[in-house]
Order: structure tokens, then sequence, then C-alpha cells
């Protein structure tokens, strides 16, 4: 099975020329699933005692299984937080994978690790965190969300105190919704500000003042959004940075999909403050062009996420000997085994320079505006709140939550877009809306006015 195989160094070329089609595409069907029964009796038995064969095996996967995928940077793909990976990150995906790289110690993975840390270094500079500063690839926001709270529990249960206290932490409605999933898997109690907009000091304050004397012994930790999936808002980053240092807490930035707009001039002001976090998350591979998987968790005090994360075993001592000197993402996330996930980062970067990343980011926060804009000018349809990074909330006038769902269905159905409604709190109510999310630069204007057009 390990073997060289003739018959799979001839059909390696039929897959090389798959790749090569797929990466200069210029223009698709977006793609839309299909029921497991279709699919099963389009493809039949695939797994079997003997093989079905290489070959036939590929060729089941062009005709039929890869037609019933989301093409995920379709530039008609406009749903939750789609992704756009560059042609020179995607195809050096895959020499990451041939090249078959460990990349949890140095010992194993010096030069793919190198060329990971030479891109964080990158990121890390876009928050304006000191000198010291530190971060790490993981699988995407929820391990990165993950590993930085274990860090600040961990950090917080090192003083006698609190050791055996359930932790508490604050967010707001409108985080993600893997800091709710993270906070089950640590063991802790999560306090929601009622606000779907932007998260202010005063409100935080408000919500802290008014526990009870054992909460607040409990309370370890607040998450601020640097972007909210649902509509991009950024918190009050300055402001709840000052409470957290006036009331001892730590203070985590949850940037995973509005991270990649710190490289923006436009919009970087709006982060403000986040230079004043003990952790950050950004996901590459949303708005840093990275194939998935990719995210990142950066650590002002990374000593502290290496108490927190490092493991240990006889078999793992070797690792950390002085003779493999170097450095060791396992220590500073929850993943022991992992593979070089920065490293299609790295190429891109390396291929195409960091303004050229700019003037992308920059491109979806204008389609936003664009998007806004005709929006405004159509009596069809009209904005929820204004345009906010690369997120644009809209509703059609007149419609209820079934026609939203319905018009989704068809045009997917159709191949020819993937838009998705949300919910937007008004008041003690939550309105079904349509939403946008831009991350695609070769999404065009005309994309958008079709979208629009197919709404009347």
């Amino acid at each position: 099975m390990h073997k060289i195989d003739i018959d799979l160094v001839e059909m390696t070329l039929d897959v090389m020329k798959y790749a090569i089609g797929r990466i200069s595409a210029v223009e698709d069907k977006i793609g839309k699933p299909k029921k497991e029964e279709e699919l099963k009796a389009l493809v039949g038995e695939t797994i079997t005692k003997d093989g079905i064969g290489g070959e036939y095996a590929f060729k089941l996967w062009r005709k039929y299984l890869a037609k019933a995928n989301v093409a995920i940077d379709h530039p008609r793909h406009l749903a939750f937080v789609p992704a756009s990976p560059t042609r020179a990150a995607i195809m050096f995906d895959l020499v990451t994978s041939a090249s078959s790289i460990h990349g949890a110690y140095w010992m194993e993975g010096a030069g793919g690790i190198f060329c990971e840390n030479e891109a964080m270094k990158w990121i890390v500079s876009l928050t304006g965190l000191p000198a010291g500063a530190l971060g790490v690839f993981t699988s995407g926001g929820t391990a990165a969300n993950l590993s930085a709270m274990v860090t600040a529990r961990e950090h917080w249960r090192e003083q006698e105190e609190f050791k055996g206290e359930k932790g508490l932490i604050i967010t707001s409605i409108g985080a993600h919704s893997s800091i709710k999933a993270m906070a089950k898997v640590i063991d802790v109690d999560l306090l929601l500000v009622e606000t779907e907009d932007r998260l202010e000091g005063p409100a935080l304050q408000h919500a802290i003042d008014g526990l009870t004397p054992h909460q607040r012994k409990r309370l370890f930790a607040v998450v601020a959004t640097g972007g909210t999936t649902n509509a991009g808002i950024i918190d009050d980053l300055n402001g709840v940075a000052q409470i957290c240092k006036k009331e001892n807490l730590w203070f985590h930035v949850d940037a995973a999909y509005g991270g990649g707009a710190l490289v923006a001039d436009s919009v970087k002001h709006l982060f403000n403050g986040i230079e004043h976090a003990d952790s950050i998350t950004i996901d590459p591979h949303k708005w840093m062009f990275s194939p998935y998987d990719c995210g990142a968790v950066i650590y002002r005090h990374p000593e502290l996420a290496k108490n927190a994360h490092s493991q240990e075993g006889s078999y793992l001592d070797i690792f950390k000997d002085e003779g493999a000197h170097g450095f060791n993402p396992t220590d500073y996330q929850i993943q022991l085994t992992r593979r070089v996930r920065g490293l299609p980062l790295w190429f891109s970067l390396a291929t195409h320079g960091t303004d050229k990343y700019k003037e992308a980011v920059e491109r979806g926060i204008e389609l936003a505006q664009i998007a806004g804009e005709m929006i405004e000018d159509m009596p069809h349809v009209e904005l929820v709140r204004a345009p906010s990074l690369s997120c644009v909330l809209y509703r059609r006038v007149g419609w209820k939550p079934e026609n939203y769902t319905h018009w989704t269905y068809e045009n997917h159905n159709k191949g020819f877009a993937l838009v998705t409604p949300t919910k937007w709190k008004q008041g003690d109510t939550f309105e079904t809306v349509s939403r946008f999310c831009f991350i695609n630069p070769d999404t065009t204007e005309k994309d958008i006015k079709m979208i629009l057009d197919t709404m009347i």
C-alpha cells in the first residue's frame, strides 16, 4: 500500500491537472449539496475489501462528489464568513501536505515552523502588542479561543484563593458561538451582556458591579470582539481594556473574522485598545486569504500559555532537550499533533508582499460600502444598520422569515449564489434579515446587483 505504484504515479498527473484547473478557474457554479441517499446512488460502495482503484475513485470524485460541495471562494458566496485563499496559498497547501511535516516540535519540523513564525511575526506586529508577544497557528478560532481561555483560567487558578473555584467569563450576546462552546469545554460560567451592538466600557462595568460577591470572586476574564461574525461590529476595546486593568481581569479579544482588517488603514483605528489585550484570536483562513484550516492565537505573555499547555511524557522529553533547540508550537495551544498550517500563508505573503494584502482587505471594506449604497437606492430593500467592516445587514421590505429561507435555497439550487439569512435583535425581539459578508476581492458590483435583483 505504501510502495511506489506506476498507476498511482500516472494518476498523480490527473490530480495535478485537477488542482491546476481548480486554481486557475475564473468562473464556475457555486456548487450545492445533495442528500446522502442521492450521493450513494451515484457512487455506490467506495470502501470495499479489495478497493475500487484510485483511478475509478478519483473519477467519482470529479464527476459527482466534488460538485456536491460549495466553493468557499466563489465570488457570490457571501454567507457566514467565506474564504478566498490566494492561488499561491492553495498551491503551497499541496506542498505542505506532500512535505509530510509534523509541526509540534522544532526537532521534527524546524523548516516549516520557521516559515510559520515568519508569518506570525507579521500578524503580531499588526496588533501593536509589545516586544515578547508571541503567537501560534491553530485549527481555527474555536481552538484559538479555547487555548487562550485555558491559559487565562490556569493563570487565575495559580492564586491559592481561586483553586477549586468554577470560573466566570463576561462577554456580549454578539460574541461568536465558539465562546459559548469554549465555556462548556473548560467548565466555566458565561455572563452575557445584553447588547448585540458594540460592547461599551460602561455596560461592562455595570455588569461587573451587578455581580454577587461570590460571582465577582469567580470572574477572571472578559472576551471582547474585534468584528462580530453577524454584523462586523468592533467592541469598545479601549474601554474594555481599561476596566480589565482596573478589575485585574484577563482581557481577550476574539478578532477571528475582523483581525484581518488590522492591515487596512481605513479602519485600523477602530481596533484601538487591542494592543492592551492579554490574548488575541485571528483567523488567517478568513480575511488573510489562507486555506482552511488556519487560525491563530497570540499572547502578551507567552510563558503563561506554555505553563498551561506544555505536555509532559517520557517520550516527549527528547523534544525539549537543549540539543533539540528551537520553538515548539505545541507548548502554546491545546493540540499536540498539528500540521504546519501556517505554511501556505507564509508562501502567499512571501510571494505577494503585505501591501497586496492591504489592498485586498480594503476591497472587501469597499464592497460593503458599495452594497450599502445600492441597497439605499433600491425601493424593495433597506439597510438594517450601516455596513461595518465587510458585513452588511439588510431586509427585503415585507418579507417574512420563510421568504428569506426560500430565496436562499432557490439561488443556491440554481448554482448562482449563497446568501443566507440571520437574525438581528430589535428591542426585545429578533428580526430575520439578510446578510452579506465580503471577503473575496473578485466579487464585483455586478454580482451584488444581480443578487439584490433576485429579491424583487
